[in-house]
């Protein structure tokens, strides 16, 4: 009961908190309260509100809605990943899936030959793809080959991104290098109807699927030996969490190592058990990132992108993995 009503109260409160900071004006818990009252009880007495529905409901509750759907869908492939791979040092963006689908998000953008979002899919398969058939060796891939053909890959693409900026015009470019260091700035309810379906689809595949996330963590023949199909659970999984992943980075750009951190948050307070872990990434995830982001908003005079906030805290978190081994599992 504890467990649900802090998965459940966590991200309420972050929700309530984040629409009543901004740059353009800061609201109280007495006026946001006061302003929902009217509009349940008496829609005509809004406009006394002047300025205030535009302000939460056409700029905030969007990116609100949108930086939650990014923070959970992060979270949640990020905990895939580590459970298919049974490698708890990889993420999205330690697979080389962030900067495929930026690549691919950004090719879009310059040549509007398919949907962004399409694209970002395509090239993110891509990516993860290439990391696991260089990292596999001997019917097994291991910890340090799967991080090093990871960054191998995401490296390349990020040069493949730096082409793309150079071929762009002035104005593409500008939009390109803002949205390549992860920036919710540009959110709007367009971006969020764009993002939600794959973000939801992938995520109920993930739920669904989430207790067999428990033998793939004890390895292939451990899940054969219960009936399950390692080789298609896994390719399942995959799939779902490289288009949410995907769908995330064509909506909010590159948000780097956030799928690592949130995982092993996930774990440190509730366990191993990936049947709670799942839910736990989607709330502490979104709620995370809505925290994040409010700072990124408020610190300054002027906002700064959420991926830099990212970078600096998983960054320090990656490098003490790495030097533990990664929470004993084995390569």
């Amino acid at each position: 009961m504890k467990t649900v009503l802090l998965l459940v109260l966590l991200p309420v409160i972050l929700v309530l908190i984040s629409l009543m900071i901004g740059s353009s004006q800061n609201i109280g818990f007495r006026e946001l309260f006061h302003y929902i009252a009217l509009e349940t009880g008496n829609p005509k007495d809004i406009s006394s509100a002047g300025s205030l529905p535009t302000i939460l409901w056409q700029v905030r509750l969007p990116r609100i809605i949108l930086t939650f759907l990014v923070g959970a869908s992060l979270a949640s492939s990020g905990g895939v990943l580590q459970a298919v791979f049974r490698n708890p040092i990889v993420d999205p963006f330690t697979l080389g899936i962030s900067s495929g689908s930026a690549f691919g998000a950004a090719l879009a953008m310059l040549f509007p030959i398919m949907a962004v979002n399409v694209s970002a899919f395509i090239f993110g398969v891509i990516a993860v793809v290439i990391t696991y058939l260089v990292s596999y060796a001997g019917s097994k891939t291991s910890i340090v080959s799967m991080v090093l053909s990871g960054m191998i890959v995401s490296g390349v693409f990020t040069a493949f991104l730096t082409v793309l900026q150079y071929l762009s015009d002035p104005y593409k470019l500008q939009a390109i290098v803002q949205w390549t260091m992860g920036n919710l700035h540009t959110a709007s309810w367009q971006k969020v109807h764009t993002a939600f379906f794959p973000v939801v689809i992938g995520l109920v595949m993930i739920i669904i699927l989430r207790w067999k996330l428990n033998l793939l963590a004890l390895g292939d023949h451990e899940a054969m030996a219960v009936g399950v199909n390692p080789g298609l659970l896994k390719l399942i999984l995959m799939t779902a969490a490289t288009m949410i992943t995907a769908s995330c980075v064509a909506a909010a750009g590159v948000i780097s190592l956030f799928g690592l951190i949130v995982p092993h948050i996930s774990r440190m307070i509730f366990g191993p058990n990936n049947s709670i872990t799942v839910w736990a990434n989607i709330s502490i995830g979104g709620a995370f990132l809505l925290l994040i982001d409010d700072v990124s908003r408020t610190v300054m005079p002027f906002e700064i992108p959420i991926g830099v906030f990212t970078m600096i805290i998983g960054a320090p978190i990656f490098i003490y993995l790495m030097r533990r081994n990664a929470i004993n599992w084995n390569s």
